[in-house]
């Protein structure tokens, strides 16, 4: 049974967007030092190194796990295969404040997805939720100013972010509705190393086939070992767990809306290692995504 909307969730909720903002920040940062499908598959093999002290029961042969291997098979291959994959190669021709802001159509994702394959019914304070959530992107993208919408042109990174969006909203559907095996979902490290056992296969395969294509690129820098040091850490182990834990509290539809704080955390963060300083439209554009997940959290 789905929560109130509590501080303690909000905090969960938060802290994962403001991770994914990093992420997106430092994907561009190194995007011309290592290929995409690489960068992801060497970030989930270092988070499944340092995971396993922790679930390696999870692995053995009499483990719970393989009855369902179908079921978690596809939930890796759209939360580790495909997010971050394609968010790095949409990071390689568009930057990280637009790959986010494209990535904002996810509360959208979620409320279709749960309608169409879930049977959860769409409420007025979610669409109104949707409405201001959706303004206050809008107002970044238009810097303020709504003519520049007119303006606006997507690029094929864009197209990626999209596809990488819709993977990840598919997946957390996925994984909040998934109840077998027992005692997983009840266990952090044992939930993401059920996820990683088949997400690495996939992702190990996706860089298989960028080298076989000459498409791999890798150059040794200080600059990149502290980007993965940060990816590793913070986006793949520690925003994956506030991200589950917080869904599992409140639902796919609620915690989506969440993910459109991660535009204004990357303009912020743009600023700092990039920069591109953040302007007053932020502001306002914050104060309306907030707006937009204070009413969507509300009961109809």
């Amino acid at each position: 049974m789905q929560q109130k909307l509590t501080p303690s969730t909000m905090a969960l909720l938060t802290a994962a967007p403001l991770m994914w903002a990093g992420n997106a920040v430092m994907g561009r940062l190194v995007h011309e030092l290592v290929s995409p499908m690489l960068l992801n598959f060497v970030r989930w093999l270092l988070a499944f190194a340092i995971l396993l002290p922790l679930a390696y029961p999870l692995l053995r042969r009499a483990s719970p796990l393989w009855p369902h291997w179908k079921r978690w098979a596809v939930i890796g291959l759209l939360g580790i295969g495909c997010y971050n994959a394609f968010q790095y190669l949409a990071l390689k021709t568009s930057g990280p404040i637009n790959v986010t802001l494209v990535a904002s159509s996810m509360p959208l994702w979620m409320m279709a997805f749960g309608m169409l394959f879930f049977q959860t019914r769409i409420t007025r304070p979610q669409m109104l939720g949707a409405l201001f959530s959706i303004s206050g992107v809008l107002v970044v993208l238009s810097h303020g100013d709504w003519q520049q919408l007119s303006q606006l042109r997507l690029v094929t990174g864009d197209l990626f972010m999209l596809l990488s969006t819709a993977c990840w909203s598919l997946y957390t559907w996925l994984l909040v509705r998934t109840t077998e095996p027992a005692g997983i979902k009840s266990q952090w490290a044992l939930l993401l190393m059920a996820q990683l056992a088949f997400g690495l296969l996939w992702s190990g395969l996706f860089a298989g086939a960028e080298w076989a294509l000459g498409a791999s690129q890798l150059q040794m820098s200080s600059t990149l070992l502290w980007a993965i040091a940060y990816i590793v850490i913070g986006p793949a182990i520690l925003a994956y767990r506030c991200w589950g834990l917080g869904v599992q509290r409140v639902g796919p539809t609620v915690a989506g809306f969440f993910s459109n704080l991660t535009p204004l955390f990357a303009a912020v963060l743009s600023a700092a290692f990039l920069g591109e300083p953040p302007q007053l439209y932020h502001g306002a554009a914050f104060v309306l995504v907030i707006a937009g997940i204070v009413i969507s959290s509300r009961r109809a």
